[in-house]
């Protein structure tokens, strides 16, 4: 019996699992997904949890599975959760870039799983520079050549999730900053970081009313090396969700759960909650 992938997507989601974890009976549609795994003993949340996601590795690796590796690949087994940050579709001009690591420097990283098309990938890199000097292409093996062919003289850099679940660099990011907007830098920013950034710099805000204040506030960004003023955004995006508890995180959050529990607003660090959650019996 195979799975229902619309319900696979819709299981793995931010929102649903929040509602879940907080749910004293499981949804239809989870129960519909697990039945097939259905025993005797019954099984644990976790356990249930885990088989949907071997699934979607075997058969159906959507964007969140993608995602996923993403962050287990190269946020938690290649840098530190104490000094380096992510976040995830973050509105850039027309375009939403899926993931952004920021250790030092910025990197922003597209996603196109084997079931996307590469229609707007062209307006996609251009939006993604205006605000990071380095983006990465992540796709399936069987999308590789046809990728490199696209990127090719291109500093756009391009990662390969193979078949076993490696996620390889083969094509490495180049620096670019002739694309930067300060236009595209300021919308990214929230209220109290641009403010932040213009004291740092001119030591007062402008006095004006509030029909004038943004308008002014984006002069005084324009006057800004646009290079330093990137460099301080990022330092400034990096805050938004640096984890204070790495340890605790990595110790008891399982490998599948990784990029939902570091993006719930829900249950970010909630972490004796997750472990309560995955250890209850599903009711079949």
């Amino acid at each position: 019996m195979e799975m229902n992938s619309y319900l696979v997507n819709k299981i793995f989601t931010i929102p649903y699992l929040d509602k879940l974890i907080d749910a004293d009976v499981a949804p239809d549609s989870f129960i519909k997904c697990i039945k097939r795994y259905e025993s005797k003993n019954g099984i644990t949340y976790g356990k249930a949890i885990s088989k949907i996601y071997h699934y979607m590795d075997g058969s159906y690796r959507n964007e969140y599975y993608y995602k996923n590796t993403i962050f287990n690949k190269l946020l938690l087994e290649q840098h530190d959760l104490y000094t380096t940050a992510a976040l995830t579709e973050l509105p850039i001009a027309n375009s939403k870039v899926d993931f952004v690591m920021i250790n030092g420097k910025g990197v922003a990283y597209e996603i196109k799983t084997d079931l996307d098309n590469f229609n707007r990938l062209a307006s996609q890199i251009q939006d993604y520079y205006k605000v990071y000097c380095y983006v990465n292409i992540v796709v399936g093996y069987r999308n590789f050549e046809k990728t490199k062919k696209l990127l090719d003289g291109t500093p756009v850099g391009i990662y390969v999730l193979y078949d076993n679940g490696n996620l390889l660099c083969r094509k490495k990011a180049r620096y670019n900053a002739s694309e930067l907007s300060y236009e595209a830098i300021f919308n990214i920013l929230r209220k109290k970081e641009f403010e932040d950034i213009i004291l740092r710099h001119f030591r007062k805000l402008p006095a004006v009313n509030d029909f004038q204040y943004y308008r002014e506030c984006l002069k005084l960004i324009k006057k800004i090396n646009i290079k330093t003023l990137q460099k301080e955004t990022m330092e400034v995006l990096k805050k938004r969700t640096l984890l204070v508890v790495a340890e605790a995180f990595e110790e008891y959050i399982p490998y599948e759960l990784s990029f939902y529990v570091y993006f719930s607003k829900k249950n970010h660090e909630q972490y004796d909650k997750i472990c309560n959650f995955l250890n209850k019996e599903v009711e079949v």
